[in-house]
């Protein structure tokens, strides 16, 4: 499958900032309508906290914890053609005077459609263009495959049982013989039972018998991501536990940098839009595994270059020497096009 060069990446995924009111609120200025929507308040100790278009307004999910799928009409009022609107029935969302931010991507715009490429039918809102697929479907308990409509291998697999209180399986750049969870902070671990030790190809992923990606008759949501260039990119790095870290190049200016060290440490989620609220620059971290505020110091110092990051500091979470950290980061400008990156 050919794919274009995207010109705006803020057409596809986008960061808002936005401080609720307490009431009803429309929040606007995305871009464009949001399939998946990842908002925290960045305030208070409230859940990260997930809603996607294939499941619904109503259909809550918590990054921070293993619970099932919650339906609510607490938290989201719709998604719309310019962002979402909040009802500001809840401080996860939008209560008054508190600070949030919310992470959106683009799919389809629809409530997906059956994909019959693995061997358990899956319902997928695909956007082949930027390398982002919403996937949901039913587990068989069994090794199979499952379609993710992209055309083209995912690099970053995460899943969610919606039915039980299984943790969320994260499947990395190191490939798919190891397991990580995005709702604690242990490290990968060699298994088979995630995703049957089977790499995704260009129309599948695969999964195994373990109850976090495939409990027979559970219902599953999937975020999968292929890197596509000057939009996308997800792989490893290694540090050098030096405050002059290691250099990371994506062809892009980064907006958002999510990081996990594959030993145990806390995941973590840097953007291009919360420099405004610190003193120092790339310094302040959500961390989507705990329910904190947003975490502000010099651990997470890092910096966003016209062609990729680099890392400034030496805590253990981003940068032990010999350590490998595995990363997701998405554009805020290519290097190259039409409205091309500049250093910072």
């Amino acid at each position: 499958m050919a794919y274009t060069t995207i010109k705006k990446p803020s057409d596809y995924f986008n960061t808002k900032l936005y401080t609720g009111n307490g009431s009803t609120q429309s929040i606007t200025s995305v871009g464009f309508q949001p399939d998946w929507l990842w908002i925290k308040n960045r305030g208070t100790a409230d859940e990260n906290i997930v809603f996607d278009s294939v499941r619904g307004v109503g259909k809550r999910l918590l990054t921070d914890g293993t619970q099932s799928e919650l339906t609510t009409t607490n938290h989201l009022s719709s998604f719309d053609s310019d962002g979402f609107t909040v009802p500001g029935l809840s401080a996860n969302t939008g209560a008054s005077s508190n600070n949030y931010v919310a992470w959106n991507w683009l799919a389809d715009n629809t409530n997906g459609s059956s994909n019959t490429d693995g061997s358990i039918t899956s319902t997928v809102s695909a956007n082949t263009t930027s390398g982002f697929s919403i996937v949901s479907y039913t587990g068989t308990g069994a090794n199979a495959t499952v379609g993710h409509g992209l055309g083209i291998a995912p690099k970053f697999i995460i899943v969610k049982s919606r039915s039980s209180g299984n943790s969320w399986a994260v499947q990395t750049p190191t490939g798919a013989g190891f397991e990580m969870n995005l709702n604690n902070e242990e490290g990968q671990t060699a298994t088979s039972v995630y995703w049957n030790s089977t790499d995704p190809t260009s129309s599948v992923f695969s999964v195994g018998t373990n109850g976090a990606t495939n409990l027979s008759g559970d219902d599953y949501i999937a975020y999968v991501f292929a890197p596509i260039k000057g939009f996308s990119k997800m792989g490893s790095y290694t540090g050098n536990g030096n405050i002059d870290g290691t250099f990371v190049y994506t062809g892009f200016k980064p907006a958002f940098l999510l990081v996990k060290y594959t030993s145990p440490q806390k995941w973590w989620i840097i953007d291009n839009k919360r420099d405004a609220f610190n003193s120092d620059p790339n310094s302040t971290a959500v961390i989507p595994d705990n329910a904190q505020a947003e975490e502000n110091g010099t651990a997470f110092n890092t910096d966003l270059l016209s062609n990729g990051f680099k890392i400034r500091s030496t805590w253990s979470g981003v940068n032990t020497s010999g350590g490998t950290y595995v990363y997701m980061a998405f554009a805020e400008e290519p290097l190259v096009g039409d409205n091309p990156a500049t250093a910072r």
